[in-house]
């Protein structure tokens, strides 16, 4: 990816970027689906300091592309949404599940807690070729008046357990009726099972495990599916 092909508006986001970090773009394919995914090389600038071997919070999720995301963008990229669906990713990071539901045409918005991931999203969208995504500030624990989806997408994004009913909340505030909210995790996630035994009070929830293989391991993933009862 020439990051000078960028539209102005993006490629300047991209100068301020590179400024302040060592950046690459990262080309990932999902079946027919292209996209050139902007990433910090450098992890230290990030965590100033911080071991987050200490503090598991501290570590910055957003940067990697975690497997559970290419697992998701998969099943996106094979899933037949309703035509012009909208949907929301949550805690979207590098974005590639969402980013893979605009290649497919939807209306699509990716959120996260910082201005600097939306940054990062959204020369990854233009370097993409994709001009039907929106991207929103959201903090779980302080939402703002939500629109409805048809579909929410999340990857990797059960970490604190003090998250779970915000984002239940969120989810009963954003889900359109007869929507549908699709998770995936890394199966050896200890919070999933917890989340999940929360949200079956008000949702029906079907998973299924699905392997993806690296050049250092294989990772099971869990695919779940939830839909209000």
């Amino acid at each position: 990816m020439d990051p000078q092909t960028l539209p102005i508006k993006q490629k300047e986001l991209y100068d301020t970027i590179k400024k302040q970090y060592k950046v690459a773009f990262e080309p990932l394919s999902i079946g027919d689906v292209r996209l050139n995914l902007l990433k910090v090389t450098d992890l230290e600038q990030i965590l100033g300091g911080k071991d987050p071997l200490q503090d598991v919070s501290e570590f910055p999720f957003w940067i990697r592309l975690w497997e559970a995301a290419i697992v998701l963008s998969e099943f996106v990229a094979g899933h037949r949404f309703p035509d012009g669906a909208k949907v929301l990713e949550l805690g979207a990071g590098l974005g590639a599940p969402g980013l893979t539901a605009a290649a497919r045409g939807h209306d699509v918005t990716l959120s996260d807690y910082e201005e600097l991931i939306l940054d990062f999203e959204r020369v990854s969208a233009a370097a993409s070729g994709l001009d039907n995504v929106r991207f929103a500030m959201l903090d779980w624990l302080n939402p703002p008046e939500m629109e409805k989806y048809d579909v929410i997408l999340g990857a990797e994004i059960l970490f604190r357990d003090e998250f779970f009913q915000p984002l239940l909340t969120i989810l009963d505030n954003a889900l359109k009726p007869g929507g549908a909210v699709y998770l995936a995790h890394d199966v050896r996630r200890k919070s999933l099972q917890p989340f999940l035994q929360m949200a079956e009070k008000k949702y029906t929830i079907s998973a299924q495990k699905r392997k993806l293989k690296s050049l250092e391991e294989e990772k099971e993933v869990l695919l779940t599916r939830l839909v209000t009862r």
